[in-house]
């Protein structure tokens, strides 16, 4: 039997990094991974419940769980922050005892973050990528902090075929996005931002790599302004690299 994962996409990757998303099923399919995409998937209400709208992420909430409770396998995305609210918000959203409680427990049990999956669940380190570039990792916060994932990205990348993987100086340190955290906080976001920027080209490499859509894109967009020739990108697309 062919192992099955149903495909998480989240909103920032399916609206700004489907390049990725395609790599990301490329990937799978090369390691034996049979993907499924749920058609119907909406956002996990995370929005919502970190700006304190708890009613709208758990109607959010309980739709997304009803679509993928009726699925089979692994659920795998290409955002940590996304895993994490569906690991550790769900649960909570709503009280034990009840039918929604019980399903975010049990589909939680199986939604991996990429890089987990990959390490972690098929036990793989290697995929055969070759990406001759200096490289540096930000770690993002709910990758990092929400699901414990510490190593399991500079794996795959020590594992890459020429990429030579140089330390980040405050590689655990925010990047300043943090969702409608730059919304609310413009200044204090921007100022986090500049500090992440800095020890981003302090480090000399070539490119930033991250696994988070929204980490990314901060980090991405600041360092274009800056015209820096530092390249954000997603771990998927270094490891399609060939």
């Amino acid at each position: 039997m062919p192992i099955k994962a149903q495909l998480f996409i989240t909103c920032l990757a399916e609206q700004f990094f489907s390049d990725t998303l395609k790599n990301m099923v490329g990937l799978l399919d090369r390691l034996g991974v049979q993907s499924e995409f749920p058609a119907d998937q909406t956002c996990c209400g995370q929005p919502f419940f970190n700006s304190g709208f708890q009613s709208q992420a758990r109607s959010m909430g309980k739709k997304w769980l009803e679509l993928f409770a009726r699925t089979e396998g692994y659920i795998v995305s290409p955002s940590g922050s996304c895993v994490d609210m569906i690991h550790h918000h769900y649960p909570e959203l709503f009280p034990e005892g009840t039918r929604e409680h019980q399903m975010a427990v049990d589909v939680a049990a199986r939604t991996f973050e990429f890089t987990q999956f990959l390490v972690n669940e098929l036990k793989v380190i290697d995929v055969g990528a070759r990406f001759p570039r200096k490289v540096t990792y930000h770690a993002s916060c709910h990758l990092l902090r929400g699901l414990g994932a510490k190593e399991e990205a500079k794996t795959l990348l020590r594992n890459v075929k020429d990429l030579e993987l140089i330390p980040l100086r405050d590689e655990e340190t925010c990047c300043g996005f943090g969702g409608v955290f730059s919304v609310i906080y413009p200044e204090v976001s921007e100022a986090m931002m500049k500090a992440k920027l800095q020890c981003i080209e302090e480090s000399g490499a070539q490119a930033v790599v991250a696994c988070d859509a929204g980490c990314l894109m901060n980090i991405g967009g600041g360092l274009v302004k800056r015209n820096s020739p530092v390249k954000a990108m997603h771990l998927i697309d270094v490891l399609a690299s060939q």
